[in-house]
């Protein structure tokens, strides 16, 4: 099972880590582009495209948890499971993507 973590409990989430977290967005560049979060104390943000993830995988750290994010969550709930599956542990899913980022968290990112 992936965790679910909504923006709106990000900071909570946040502080239940033992090293510092990795959101690692998903989406396509331009979807990056048009909308995305900006890191912030207590975690970094990488962007990798869900159809490359197999070919980069492992320019992602197994010793650090990582948070997936797409725009709604459906892309990013796939790539959790499937770096699950490959053996990160620590891996969770940012219910409602970017869209309940900026719906809860940060009304200042554009919604598409």
């Amino acid at each position: 099972m992936i965790s679910q973590v909504r923006p709106a409990h990000w900071n909570d989430w946040l502080t239940t880590q033992s090293a510092r977290p990795l959101l690692l967005d998903v989406r396509e560049p331009w979807e990056v582009q048009t909308a995305s979060v900006a890191p912030e104390a207590g975690f970094d943000v990488v962007a990798i495209p869900m159809s490359v993830i197999p070919a980069r995988m492992m320019e992602l750290p197994k010793d650090r948890p990582i948070a997936c994010i797409c725009h709604h969550g459906g892309r990013s709930q796939r790539v959790a499971m499937f770096l699950a599956q490959q053996g990160w542990p620590g891996v969770a899913n940012v219910a409602g993507g970017i869209d309940a980022w900026a719906r809860e968290r940060d009304p200042g990112i554009p919604r598409y």
